[in-house]
């Protein structure tokens, strides 16, 4: 997948700095990404995400990670660095 290849200069330095600053806030969160994707993510792992708003019950879902998935993921992975 190839689509950050194609953003021009100005959108990936946005990126870069929100990527920055949503670090910046949230320092455990980076660290755990970075523990997950330290090693291959492989097909039949399962991802699941959770969202509490306030005052609300949490909706979670989850994938099971297929082969198709594996690309995407190597891309998500790319702008962790």
């Amino acid at each position: 997948m190839s689509g950050l290849n194609g953003m021009n200069a100005t959108s990936m330095l946005k990126l870069i700095g929100a990527r920055n600053q949503f670090n910046h806030n949230h320092p455990k969160f980076g660290a755990f990404l970075k523990s997950v994707f330290s090693r291959q993510i492989e097909e039949g792992t399962v991802i699941e995400l959770s969202v509490t708003r306030p005052g609300e019950e949490p909706v979670t879902t989850n994938i099971k990670v297929q082969q198709s998935d594996l690309e995407l993921l190597e891309e998500l992975k790319g702008l962790m660095k």
